[in-house]
């Protein structure tokens, strides 16, 4: 057998391979070597550690979370220790005051516990009891409805974010508000939920909010951690504030709760199907505004007598969330856009207004106009507004410090100030058109304060513009 030599490789190919295989090595090292530093999770965490005293109320923020991904929230949130101290259960809450206001208590408590923890009665119980430790602690409102809606106005600043987040736009079942029910009931008639002990703040795991790295962790319940001061705020003897028995309306209720309806009985009930009036055949049902289909401006007509302005309101909006109202029973004071003008406002006739996100829906008259058995129907009462009169045209000045004020004063006083505006009627009772912009007094210019007089010059005319001293 002949064995054939093998040939020798190029130089060349001997080079490359080498220069690659070193690149192979060193590449990873020097990435490995200035790869950027890993940051800990924990060392990511702002960590505020101060105890509040006894002598100081502990503040009660707006939530604000960590800007940390759900894996890393929950890695941070184990990291957390559970507080080693005792856990002693809460007293027993006792419900008292008007029927109405029991009734209020417990369908906000409902509300809180179901939207909180949804159609689920251990997350319930434990939301329950959060809410009625912060009744009886100072640094929180001393009502059921004022704890759960506290803050609700600003979108950042509720205590329990259902309430600000639109969350309530979403339906309950009604077996489950039924079970919420329940469940607010027996907590405010007695039951202690007491793993929670006395709890005022929880979060879900896969969160960090601000504050939690400063409270003491004190139990678990399925993916929500509880929280309790720090220091004596968080000891029993802390929650002696009493609880007073009044409950606050709130609208956003309404859907849900009979005993949060806004507005006086007779003016929805005139809104309403039974017993309302019928339109006749041919009255024309307005249509909104090209720049607010939500918006009615509309001319009363005389053959309508005023328990039909209701349903010619209720009509016109038809099926619309949210819907503004407004007649005037003259063509003359009618306006045909928007916004209207404080005089229109105080002739106006009539108002509707419905906002079914916070269940709110209620017709006002002119009671100067129309009398009504009820003062809560009547529109409030608007002031007359006298303007100031504008600054003249032109005016004559000098170099004198102080001449171009008193100038535009003097010429001011000397030109006739128009007659003020003087209303046909006052009507009473709340304002139909909050939210409307107004436009706000205007300010009378006040005279310069004499100074020593210069040295004169000639006069110089000139239109009016700002003074410059």
């Amino acid at each position: 057998m002949t064995v054939t030599p093998s040939l020798p490789q190029p130089r060349w190919l001997i080079v490359v391979s080498a220069l690659i295989a070193v690149l192979a090595i060193a590449v990873p090292a020097w990435l490995v070597a200035h790869a950027p530093p890993v940051t800990p999770v924990v060392s990511r965490v702002v960590r505020p550690h101060r105890i509040v005293p006894k002598a100081e109320l502990p503040p009660v923020e707006p939530i604000t979370f960590q800007n940390l991904a759900p894996t890393d929230a929950r890695e941070f949130n184990a990291t957390v220790p559970f507080s080693t101290a005792p856990n002693p259960a809460a007293r027993p809450f006792r419900l008292y005051g008007s029927a109405e206001d029991q009734a209020r208590a417990v369908d906000c408590l409902a509300a809180g516990v179901i939207y909180e923890a949804g159609d689920d009665a251990t997350g319930e119980k434990a939301v329950a009891q959060v809410i009625l430790n912060r009744v009886r602690h100072p640094a929180f409102p001393n009502s059921v409805c004022g704890v759960v809606f506290q803050g609700s106005e600003r979108k950042t600043g509720c205590q329990f974010t259902f309430t600000c987040d639109g969350a309530m736009m979403r339906p309950v079942r009604a077996a489950a508000w039924d079970r919420a029910r329940a469940i607010a009931l027996a907590a405010l008639n007695g039951e202690v939920d007491k793993r929670v002990g006395h709890a005022t703040h929880y979060h879900t795991d896969w969160v960090v909010p601000y504050w939690s790295a400063s409270l003491d962790k004190i139990t678990e319940i399925h993916t929500h951690l509880f929280f309790r001061w720090t220091g004596w705020w968080g000891t029993p003897p802390a929650f002696a504030s009493r609880y007073l028995g009044a409950e606050p309306n709130i609208p956003q209720l309404a859907r849900l709760s009979p005993a949060h309806h806004s507005g006086d009985a007779a003016g929805t009930a005139l809104l309403a199907g039974d017993g309302a009036p019928l339109l006749p055949g041919a009255v024309a049902i307005p249509k909104g505004l090209e720049q607010d289909e939500n918006a009615f401006l509309v001319t009363l007509d005389p053959a309508l007598g005023p328990e039909m302005f209701p349903a010619l309101a209720a009509k016109a909006c038809g099926d619309r969330p949210y819907c503004k109202f407004m007649a005037w029973t003259s063509k003359g004071t009618t306006p045909t856009a928007l916004p209207v003008s404080p005089v229109q406002q105080r002739a106006m006739s009539f108002s509707y207004l419905r906002d079914r996100a916070f269940g709110f829906e209620k017709a006002l008259w002119n009671c100067a106009e129309f009398k009504r058995a009820e003062t809560g129907q009547c529109m409030k009462s608007q002031v007359s507004i006298s303007m100031a009169p504008p600054p003249p045209a032109s005016f004559t000045y000098d170099s004198t410090p102080g001449s171009a004020l008193r100038a535009i004063a003097g010429a001011t006083a000397a030109t006739p100030a128009p007659p003020p505006v003087v209303p046909t009627r006052a009507p009473l009772g709340p304002d139909p058109l909050t939210g409307l912009r107004r436009k706000t007094d205007a300010k009378v210019p006040m005279d310069a304060v004499d100074k020593p007089a210069a040295a004169p010059t000639p006069p110089m005319t000139t239109k009016a513009e700002p003074a410059r001293e």
